[in-house]
């Protein structure tokens, strides 16, 4: 067991994630999600959308990129999934949370591969998107490739349902009962971006608007 990975893992641990709700603070606002199966809906495209066809394929070859010191090919994977990302709150959070990931994670264990990226990230070379430092956190810390992706999809399904338990009257039971049925599914989701070995690419109008819109609220709770 990588205890390493669970700690990264772990809610506790101070990025900033569980302050977003990528648009779903939008959904829930104008009813488009509203009871358990929305929900539900509204997990499969996260999973099925945005970690499968963007943020999974880019974990996936900035893992590779980084354990080979192919800073070029990180470079270029960093705006790849800046550029895809339609709403600029959430570009801004992708950055944030990359950020605060590398520089705590720099600081409690250092490596020389990490400071190199963060310097690329105070030089404003890289951004760095969440989805580059996870795996290149998850590379330095001997965590094997396919498990960062699934570690990456776990962080992000969870923080979706956070986001939902203080959006919507769903409880605790019918929240996590949800996330383990979207869990259930991460191996195979997997499964096809690896077999599909193809780069990052987006196609989720109804979350990119979600999120786009989520500025014109009249009270937020999150950032995005």
């Amino acid at each position: 067991m990588n205890l390493e990975l669970l700690h990264l893992c772990d809610s506790l641990f101070p990025i900033g994630g569980f302050a977003y709700s990528d648009g779903l603070e939008t959904a829930a606002s104008t009813g488009a999600v509203a009871d358990a199966a929305d929900l539900h809906a509204w997990l499969e495209a996260v999973l099925d959308d945005t970690i499968g066809r963007m943020e999974g394929p880019g974990v996936w070859h900035a893992w590779y990129a980084f354990d080979e010191g192919d800073f070029v090919a990180l470079i270029r994977l960093d705006e790849e999934l800046t550029a895809l990302r339609p709403s600029s709150s959430a570009r801004r959070s992708s950055r944030a949370m990359g950020l605060r990931l590398l520089t705590t994670w720099q600081a409690l264990h250092p490596d020389p591969r990490l400071q190199r990226l963060a310097e690329s990230a105070n030089e404003r070379v890289v951004g760095p998107v969440l989805p580059v430092v996870f795996a290149a956190v998850c590379a330095a810390s001997g965590v094997p490739r396919r498990e960062s992706v699934e570690a990456f999809a776990y962080t992000r399904l969870a923080a979706t349902v956070s986001a939902a338990m203080r959006l919507m009257p769903i409880g605790q039971t019918d929240a996590h009962r949800l996330l383990s049925r979207a869990l259930a599914r991460v191996p195979a989701v997997v499964d096809r971006l690896t077999a599909r070995g193809g780069g990052p690419e987006s196609f989720a109008p109804t979350m990119d608007i979600a999120a786009m819109n989520q500025q014109y609220l009249h009270s937020r709770l999150f950032r995005s």
